[in-house]
Formats: C-alpha cells, structure tokens, sequence
C-alpha cells in the first residue's frame, strides 16, 4: 500500500482541523477524547494501557503528532504518511488523516498488534455487540410486514433503511436523531437531497452478475445491508454479493467481518421466526459463497478512493454495482475536499472502477451535485444541514465523466 496525503495539484483544499468552527476541529477537540475516555470505561485495560490511552489524549489536546513506536506491518507506511505534517499537531492537519491515524494510534496504544493477552481484542466491542443486540430487537419488530409485499416495494423499503441506518454511527454522538429510520423510512424521503431509488431498482432487477458493498456500521445499518442481501440473492437480482470490511477496529462502529458472523448468528438464534428465517437464510449464503465477506488494509488507510491500489481496483471493477456506504466513504470519494456544491459527482470520481451507488447520511461539511442556489437555500432554513444527519442521499453513477 502506498500513497500520499499530500495535497494534490488542481484539487481544491482538503477538509483540515484547523478550519475555526469547523465539525472537523470539533471531532478532534471533542470526539476523539471522549471516545479514548469510553474506550477506558469499556475494557478492563491494565494500568500500563490507561496510561498509554491517557497520554494519547493529552498529546491530541496540546502536543505535536507523534509517530508509531510499535513493531507492525503497516508502521512504515503511516510513518512515512506522517513525515507530511512533521511537528504539526491535531489540530493543524487534513481531518481525514488525523481521524484515521487517530484509531491506528489509539490500536497502538491498547496493543492490539502486539503479542499477548490484548492482542486482537476490539477496544468498541462492548458497544458494538450493545449495537446490534438492539438492532436485532428492533428488526423484530416490523420485519415481519414485508413478508407478503411486492418486491418492488420491498426493495423501497430495504435500500432507504440501508440510508439511514447511518443514523446510528457510534462514532458520531453529535447526531441528535437516533436510528429511528428503518422501515419507516418511506416518510423520509423529503429529506433526500439526490434520490436514485427508482434508477437504481431499474439497474438491479434488469439482474446483475455480481454486487459489491463497500460496509460502514454495525447495529441497524449491517442489519440492513444484510437484509438487503439477501433480499437480492432471492429474488435473482445478483448472483453473488460482496462486502467490503474493515480488517480491524476503526471509526468505533465500523463492521468487520467478525461482526457480521455475530450478527448473523444473533439473527439465527432471535425469538421472532421472520427474524430467524433471515438468518437462516444469510447462513446458507454465506455458506455457498453467494455472499462473500472480504477485508483490505486499504479500508483503514488514509489514503483516498483514487489512491486505491491496484489489487483492489482490479477486484472492484469486476463488480457491476458497489453501493458505497456512510459518509466516510463519500468523503474519500471526493478527497475529502472543499469542492463546490454545485460540482459533479461523475466528473470527480471518474477514476471509480465500477458503476457504484452512494447511500450517504450528511455528517461532514462536504456535498456536490446539488443545483445552484440549492445549497445556500439549505443552510436558511438549517445551519447545520451538512453535519446534523437529517438529510442524505441515494445516488447512482453508471457513466464517469
């Protein structure tokens, strides 16, 4: 893996930390610490690791970033990431490489690398299996409605859940409005800002060989993108679907592949028979390999979607559709850049190697295809309309370009 986060001639700014007012200095001011302070309330760290974690988050408050001290695979490549912004602190760097190699520092500090008896545990765990507990309970509660409904409304329902199941991002505790979405999310649809839905039903029922997700959260949303799934499999929509997963802790919420085994078997065991059937059915998908779960270190890279090295851009273009989950992607998507709103989508990402689909919740000060005047009159009527998790989006790109 190799890259750089450096700024690209030709490309608008990147997205920085030390934007005054900014949500991105917000996140590193705020968030971060509190995560590291619930990090320590969830595990049963020995004194060592709360020491290591404490010094992280007073390093972050005042302190130039330091580097990786650890023996791991990928501690050349972050340090020489890090030569870039050599004696800056948190707060004076592009947002998207001080949130990723916050958690790289944040896996340093809890020694999940290392050899030993925390090597390989998940420091989110405790709120990720919390996540999806409450994810399966309240799948239960209305999952069993669609049984008798025609598939194209089905699907409706399915692909708005996956939207705003985003709702739910553990990371994220600024959002006000909890994971209410779900199947009730038909009476969203005022609030997406670019709506594919009927394009992208089009794409999908004309039958496609292959679909790749590129995943975000646990809980509500992996519930959905299963569902989803699996809705796809039956109904012969896709041959085969693939997910994309983060190969370790990162973003607090963010699924791996051990978590969707978790969930599937919470599926299976789950006291409401429609429930137990989905599980079921994701098992034998899983089983046969007409579902796939896949994991990258680029994933939880801070390198951007054009950065992408070539292994995975060879994979990706084997798909006919990768539907491209949450706003951490849409922001890699785009670089991470102050591109104007009225930019498009297909002229910035005509590098994807694929037809892809954009289910993105707005959490970040970055948008594009909107019509002009469209952003301003949002930010009349709603300040934080760009960060608050209100609004979002669902669309397609079949032509780069």
């Amino acid at each position: 893996m190799s890259g750089s986060t450096r700024r690209d001639a030709g490309l608008p700014p990147p997205l920085m930390t030390s934007e005054p007012g900014s949500f991105a200095r917000f996140t590193i001011v705020e968030r971060k610490p509190q995560i590291i302070r619930q990090v320590i309330e969830d595990n049963d760290y020995p004194p060592h690791i709360v020491q290591a974690l404490e010094a992280f988050r007073e390093e972050i408050a005042s302190q130039p970033m330091q580097p990786l001290h650890e023996e791991a695979p990928d501690v050349a490549f972050w340090n020489r990431e890090l030569t870039a912004y050599q004696g800056k602190r948190w707060l004076e760097v592009p947002w998207y490489f001080a949130e990723t190699y916050f958690y790289r520092r944040l896996l340093e500090a809890v020694r999940y690398f290392q050899p030993g008896p925390w090597e390989g545990h998940d420091p989110f765990g405790k709120q990720k299996r919390e996540q999806e507990e409450v994810a399966v309970d309240r799948l239960a509660e209305n999952w069993g409605q669609l049984a008798d409904v025609e598939p194209k409304v089905v699907f409706e329902a399915l692909l708005h859940s996956c939207l705003w199941g985003n709702r739910a991002d553990l990371s994220n505790y600024t959002v006000a409005i909890q994971a209410s979405g779900g199947l009730a999310a038909r009476e969203e649809r005022q609030h997406i800002l670019i709506d594919h839905t009927d394009e992208v039903g089009e794409l999908l029922a004309s039958g496609l060989q292959r679909v790749d997700f590129v995943n975000d959260n646990v809980g509500m949303e992996l519930l959905f993108d299963l569902a989803l799934a699996d809705f796809l499999l039956l109904q012969g929509w896709a041959e085969e679907v693939v997910f994309h997963l983060k190969d370790r802790p990162f973003f607090v919420s963010d699924a791996m592949p051990k978590d969707v085994e978790a969930t599937v078997a919470l599926l299976r065991a789950a006291p409401d028979a429609a429930v137990r059937e989905l599980g079921a059915g994701l098992h034998e998908h899983l089983a046969v390999q007409r579902l796939i779960l896949e994991d990258d270190a680029f994933w939880t890279s801070c390198l951007m979607f054009r950065q992408m090295p070539p292994s995975l851009r060879r994979e990706l273009g084997r798909s006919d559709l990768v539907i491209l989950k949450g706003d951490v992607n849409y922001r890699r998507l785009l670089d991470d850049r102050h591109w104007p709103h009225t930019t498009r989508l297909e002229e910035i990402a005509d590098y994807f190697p694929a037809p892809f689909l954009v289910l993105r919740t707005l959490k970040g000060e970055i948008m594009v295809g909107l019509q002009p005047g469209q952003a301003e009159a949002l930010a009349a009527e709603d300040p934080t309309w760009l960060i608050n998790g209100k609004r979002g989006i669902i669309q397609l790109v079949t032509e780069m370009g």
